[in-house]
Formats: C-alpha cells, structure tokens, sequence
C-alpha cells in the first residue's frame, strides 16, 4: 500500500490523539457497537452517541466504522473489524488475495526478511508476515506507521513486523533478504501515470532493487513497458477478472525480459520472454475470445492468437476470433450467432426477433456507453445474449453471441519459450 514519502503539512489537526483515542477501551468499545451500523441513519447515531461519549470520539469512531466496512472488500470482514484505517489506505491497500500471492512467491524463494518502504497502513506487512517472512515496514507518515503498528497488533503479527516512522531513502536494506516497495501513485490530482512522478520516483525503486539479493516493486498496470528495464520479470496480476496491478520482480529465480500474466485465484500464470510478431488480422469465425485484462495488459495477446490458432479481428482491437474450439484460463469464450455493421435499428430488431430481455453490452473501440445502448434497445423476453460493439477491419461492428463452455483445455501453467 503506498503512501506520499513526504511530512505532513505544516498546522494540520490532531490525527494522532484521534486515532489513539480509538484504541482506548472507550474507542474499542464504541468501534464494536458501530460494526454494522446503517451509513444512512449515521445523523442519528452520531446524536444518540454524543449523549454518552465525547463529540471528538464519536466523530473519529463513526469515520473509523465507515472505513472499515470499505476495507471489507479488500481485507474480509475477519480482519477489515480488526483493522484500522485512513482514506488513502483503503483507496490504495491491496487486496489481500493479491498480497499474499506476492508474498508466498517470496516465501517459496526462500526469503526470510523483507524491508517493506512505504508500507502504508501495513497491508502489504501482514500477508509478508503470515507467510513466515520478517518484515521492517517503513512509512514517513506518523499516523500511517502508526495505524501500520496497530494492525500488526490486532492481528497478533508484532513478532514479525516492526514499524518505523522514517524517510524510505535513509533506510539500509543490506540486511534483508527481499526489498518491497510501493510508490504512491496518487497525488493532490488524483492518479499519477508518470512513474518518475511517484513518491518515490520508480528509477529510485529500481535502484534499491538493484541493489537487494531480490525484490519487488508495486506499480500502475497501466505502466508504460519503455519504462520497465530489462533486468526485471514483468507480472501483470487480475483477481477474479479485474486488473489490480502490476509487479517488477527482481533477483534470482525471476526471467528478465520476461513478460507474465497471472490470475487469481486459479493462479493460472501465462509468461513469455521476447514477444511474437504481430498476429494476423482476419474475418469473424465461429468464436470469440476476450483475453482477461492482464494478458491485454503484459502484451500477450499474440500468444493466445498463437495458441488457438486464430486471428485478430482488428489490428488494434484485443478481441481474437477462431473456427475452432479452444478454452482456456486466460480467455473467456463466445459463440457468435451474428455480425452486423454498426446500425441500432437493426440490433434492436433482431434482439425483439430473439427475445432478448438481459444484454450484456461488451465494447472495445466503440464510444457507445453500455447503458445507453441498452435504454435503446427496450428489451424484452425470456433470452439472454451479449453484444459486443467494436471494429472489424477497421469497420464499426456489432458481433451478438453468447457465452460457451467449450470442451478442449489449454495447460492451466503456460511458458513460452524465450
């Protein structure tokens, strides 16, 4: 979880006496009766608590509640009621599925300790700890390392994760088996794309790196790969179909140069080293396939196109078409019925003819919004189908299908080699 490497300004309020507040027996108490309170009816609450409990506290205790039943979508709600949190921590924190995949990859190499800069609240220490590793978390943040500290705590990790309140730049990590950094990415503007404008700048990250027995650096999926160097392995790393980040691994049992794919929670991992030429491009055939977001993402397309022995129906569109059947993990597969050119009034004509009444709307280079096409379309009837609104052969094109479970598998671990 990233955090902005700099002090807080200058006159702010008083986070800290805050946040210690909750962790007095009063603040625990009143945090375990706010659990499953109702945001909605938060106005009454707030009234019906400041008659018994000091405003300040009330006010730290219902803005700690709300956070917390955010975290749950990230940390579960064993641990989120456990937890502490600030805003940007739950904005930025990983997943715990995609931290403790990191993390048992590091622990399967064999690193026992681990310098973890710019820890933020500490999501990232918890999963390194629960898979046996030591972890130094470092946040420049006072009340960041401290919620970092009192996370640690409430999930019985302090044995194995010491927080410090210090600049990243100023640790020495030579007594570590593994770096972890996380830059943040976010800033008074929101998202930062430039990855020499995080905190701290990604050439920083790379050269503590470089300079650990191993490591790994957190950054944007939507990264630029001019900016990856060429002595990291690349993982791009999709949960449940949605694409959370990326990861630059670096030391011994990584491939640099390699490009990788992985998907949780199968796990599924596609990995390639120098990439394919460019795919052909051809005609829509029986299938479509949509390869998950991180094979789009680590540049292997070509290598789905490959395996199934197909085609792109757009050069720069990543949906790949074949006549024959292929399933694997890292696509999802459809079975086109139709391919129209782009005309609303004949999609709507042929959804009635078939009785649509439930569309999923897909598009890739079409600025139709999903929403609007299905308001359009007034559906009606017993069917489903999927439409997918994009270019074939650089011609705006409807392709209608459905969903098919085919029975031919790929190999659910997949290299290429270099």
């Amino acid at each position: 979880m990233g955090r902005v490497n700099a002090l807080p300004p200058a006159g702010q309020p008083e986070p800290l006496a805050s946040f210690a507040a909750l962790r007095t027996p009063q603040g625990a108490a009143l945090l375990d009766e706010l659990r499953d309170h109702d945001p909605a009816q938060e106005l009454a609450t707030a009234t019906r608590l400041r008659r018994s409990h000091p405003a300040a506290l009330v006010s730290a205790a219902l803005g700690q509640a709300r956070l917390r039943q955010r975290a749950v979508a990230k940390f579960g709600a064993e641990d989120a009621f456990r937890m502490f949190f600030t805003p940007h921590g739950v904005e930025q924190a990983t997943r715990t599925s995609v931290a403790t995949y990191r993390a048992e990859r590091l622990a399967g190499r064999g690193v026992r300790s681990v310098a973890d800069l710019c820890c933020g609240i500490g999501g990232d220490a918890i999963a390194m700890a629960r898979a046996g590793i030591a972890v130094l978390a470092v946040d420049r943040d006072p009340l960041t390392a401290s919620v970092a500290r009192a996370n640690a705590e409430a999930l019985g990790l302090q044995d194995l994760v010491e927080v410090r309140c210090a600049d990243v730049t100023g640790i020495d990590t030579s007594p570590y088996d593994a770096v972890f950094v996380d830059p943040a990415r976010r800033g008074g503007r929101g998202r930062i794309f430039d990855p020499e404008a995080y905190s701290p700048p990604l050439s920083w990250a790379t050269d503590a790196a470089l300079r650990a027995p191993m490591a790994a650096l957190k950054i944007a999926p939507g990264v630029p790969h001019e900016a990856i160097g060429p002595r990291t392995e690349a993982e791009w790393i999709s949960d449940g179909g949605d694409v959370k980040e990326a990861v630059l691994w670096f030391g011994e049992g990584f491939t640099p140069g390699a490009f990788r794919a992985t998907l949780l929670p199968s796990r599924a991992t596609l990995v390639a080293g120098a990439p394919l030429p460019a795919p052909p491009v051809g005609p829509v055939g029986r299938y479509l396939y949509e390869p998950d977001g991180a094979v789009i993402r680590a540049h292997l397309v070509a290598d789905i196109v490959e395996r199934c022995g197909g085609r792109l129906v757009d050069e720069t569109i990543a949906y790949v078409t074949s006549d024959t059947a292929y399933e694997s993990d890292f696509t999802t597969a459809y079975e086109i019925t139709d391919e129209l050119p782009f005309n609303m009034k004949r999609l709507k004509a042929l959804l009635r003819e078939r009785q649509v009444g439930v569309l999923t709307v897909k598009k890739r280079g079409s600025p139709v919004e999903p929403e609007e096409l299905r308001r359009k379309m007034k559906l009606q009837g017993p069917h489903a189908a999927t439409v997918f609104m994009t270019r074939v052969a650089g011609a705006p094109t409807m392709l209608v299908g459905q969903p098919v479970k085919l029975t031919s598998r790929s190999p659910r671990r997949a290299a290429r080699p270099r």
